[in-house]
């Protein structure tokens, strides 16, 4: 039967609605992402994805504000009825915790440094300069991440008490700053990017290795040196396992043990818990808002290769 003029285009053009050719090239039909449906099922699991992340973190700022007689009140409520920051004053000071919160920052802060600095020449060299060796080297660094960290725990704690890096501040910031593989591989990626045009003026110009790294290269991946320095201050500032098997010293200890030390076996109160984690979580927050406006383009410019 053949159909009438202009009803093959009508029909068409209604399919078109929900259904689209993927491209050119390609006769798949794919969803179009455009549809009513399609974009509120996406805001409706987006939503429920949100409502489940942030709730236990609600749920630890409410109960951090509590009086410890209503923590475990029922039904729950996630805005107190009498909120109060006694449980904030208690836990700042007990247990040691300004000082383990000073601990965790000094080595935190110093930690990132190195990795940063180290890291950044190390990436450096693998990008823009071949030497023998080279392939195999990066692929062994990379090597490393495959390995968990508690399965070098004990070789570690050896290779620590032979270089007299036990119960010290400074072992802490070594052994933080050894793990920088991962920052090796994004600002590899990172200075990957830059043309060669650069480093071949500045050679011209008389520049040598550390000036062309230091003043053109450098200021050129601060996105991805801000990513990093994110994921390394948050790396050094939780760590908790090397910390508690190579620190004995008590005014030695960092806030991760520190917060251990609030869970008791005879009861555990709550509200101090939550209120030295809250302490705890200002920092990485600070962080972040520093460099949260590189964040995204630093993960995206070291992690694929223009």
């Amino acid at each position: 039967m053949q159909n009438l003029p202009g009803t093959s285009s009508l029909s068409t053009a209604s399919n078109s609605r929900f259904w689209r050719r993927g491209s050119r090239k390609s006769e798949v039909a794919v969803i179009d992402r455009r549809h009513p449906l399609l974009v509120l099922a996406i805001y409706i699991v987006l939503i429920f994805w949100s409502i489940l992340s942030v709730a236990p973190l609600l749920y630890m700022v409410s109960t951090a504000f509590k009086p410890n007689q209503y923590v475990f009140e029922f039904p729950p409520k996630f805005i107190p009825e009498n909120p109060t920051t006694e449980n904030f004053e208690q836990a700042w000071n007990s247990n040691n915790f300004g000082l383990y919160f000073s601990n965790s920052l000094v080595v935190s802060v110093a930690a990132t440094a190195i990795i940063l600095v180290l890291s950044s020449m190390m990436a450096f060299a693998f990008a823009r300069y071949s030497f023998p060796g080279r392939t195999t080297l990066f692929y062994a660094i990379l090597g490393t991440m495959m390995v968990p960290g508690l399965v070098l725990i004990i070789p570690q704690f050896v290779l620590a008490k032979n270089l007299l890096l036990l119960n010290s501040l400074h072992g802490l910031v070594v052994a933080y700053s050894a793990n920088s593989a991962v920052n090796i591989f994004f600002l590899r990626g990172a200075f990957e990017e830059i043309p060669q045009d650069l480093q071949d003026a500045a050679a011209i110009d008389g520049a040598g290795i550390w000036a062309t790294f230091w003043r053109i290269m450098l200021p050129l991946v601060k996105p991805s040196l801000a990513a990093m320095a994110i994921f390394s201050f948050m790396g050094a500032w939780d760590e908790f396992t090397w910390a508690l098997t190579s620190i004995q010293d008590e005014t030695l200890r960092t806030l991760p043990i520190g917060l251990r030390l609030f869970q008791q076996s005879h009861g555990t109160q709550w509200g101090l818990v939550f209120a030295a984690s809250l302490i705890a979580v200002v920092p990485v927050i600070i962080v972040f808002l520093i460099f949260q406006r590189y964040f995204i383009q630093g993960i995206s410019s070291g992690a694929v290769k223009g």
